[in-house]
């Protein structure tokens, strides 16, 4: 059986202080806890990958807040969450308040995401009833929506989080990365204005000088995307270089983009590439690790340079290969370059700060 609390310190009551609050220790998810989670939150998505393809393609049938599309969403999540606060209430034996101290390791911040998620949906069904239903941008930033995302990303990655603690690798690893690339995914229905799966940019040929909007729209795209990728990846590939991690993270993200506007073929083609592109960089990051060791100078700006890079020339390549490519070299190059250089400076800011020097 689980100890339910640190011992206090002796001292702090010997000198008449109160002893500073301890939480109990409760332990932590198992494997197969984590499976659940993931596989519920798959469910969850699967639901929120629905209503975007209603929203995208027969948002003039929808009518209100009460649709199949919502009914799929809002049911992974009662089944997402339920499933968490199951968890908690399972170690009350070593956390009497177990809804406030009950949650394993990982998962605290996932029972925010419950709250937050609730309080969106709430929102929303007010939203739909009494402004009715959003479209285009207006469903991309309508708060309700952000506040349900928001939400639906702290509940996702409580496997995430959990298999962090666990300081585990192995099968381990698989429910993390399943998680992280569902935490990607759900904010992918909010992006899709500014997703790099979706533009079809460079196949067009780029307009002169004072109308090349398309073209700019098209960058922008590239660089939201690569810090949608690149972010997560790195805060996985600083613990410990997982193969199939970046390459979830791009399928992911890609499916969800490619469901919602039904499969169209050289955006599906150019996800192909990308993801080959990815599985490329997975290998060739643990095989970097493998070479130079885990705490070599630089190990995640050149993740994240590599990691974007090869996923973005690989996306390039396939718009190229089904399509044509009629952006210049110079710009087509710039792009690479740029969101490789992105994703170094990510990959900066991701590093652990070196300890100070005590000496000086």
């Amino acid at each position: 059986m689980t100890r339910s609390a640190v011992a206090p310190d002796p001292a702090g009551r010997e000198a008449g202080r109160s002893a500073p609050a301890v939480r109990p220790v409760v332990r932590p998810a198992s494997r197969r806890e984590d499976l659940v989670t993931v596989v519920l939150g798959a469910c969850l998505i699967a639901g929120a990958m629905s209503d975007g393809w209603a929203h995208a393609n027969i948002v003039d049938t929808i009518e209100g807040f009460f649709t199949p599309w919502h009914g799929l969403l809002y049911a992974g999540f009662a089944g997402t969450a339920a499933w968490v606060l199951w968890l908690a209430y399972q170690r009350r034996d070593a956390a009497p308040r177990w809804w406030r101290d009950g949650w394993p390791a990982g998962y605290r911040a996932g029972a925010l995401g419950i709250a937050v998620f609730g309080l969106g949906g709430l929102g929303d069904m007010v939203w739909h009833e009494t402004l009715g239903v959003e479209v285009g941008l207006d469903a991309a930033f309508s708060p309700s929506h952000l506040l349900i995302d928001a939400g639906a990303v702290l509940l996702l990655t409580s496997p995430l989080r959990s298999w962090w603690a666990s300081a585990e690798g192995g099968t381990r690893a698989v429910t993390g990365v399943l998680s992280m690339m569902l935490g990607a995914m759900a904010p992918t229905i909010l992006l899709t204005h500014s997703s790099a799966f979706l533009t079809a940019a460079p196949t067009e040929a780029i307009g002169a000088y004072g109308n090349q909007g398309p073209a700019i729209l098209g960058v922008d795209a590239y660089l939201v995307t690569t810090v949608l990728l690149v972010a997560p990846f790195l805060l996985a590939h600083r613990r410990r270089a997982t193969v199939g991690a970046g390459t979830a993270l791009v399928a992911g993200v890609a499916l969800f983009d490619l469901v919602m506007f039904e499969f169209p073929a050289p955006q599906t083609v150019a996800a192909l590439t990308a993801l080959l592109g990815a599985l490329l960089a997975d290998v060739a990051l643990r095989w970097l690790d493998a070479v130079r060791g885990r705490d070599a100078a630089l190990r995640l700006p050149i993740a994240g340079a590599l990691y974007a890079g090869l996923v973005w020339a690989g996306h390039l390549l396939g718009l190229a290969l089904t399509d044509g490519l009629r952006w210049t070299p110079e710009v087509s190059g710039g792009l690479v370059t740029l969101t490789a250089v992105v994703g170094a400076v990510l990959g900066g800011l991701a590093a652990r700060p070196a300890p100070a020097d005590r000496t000086a």
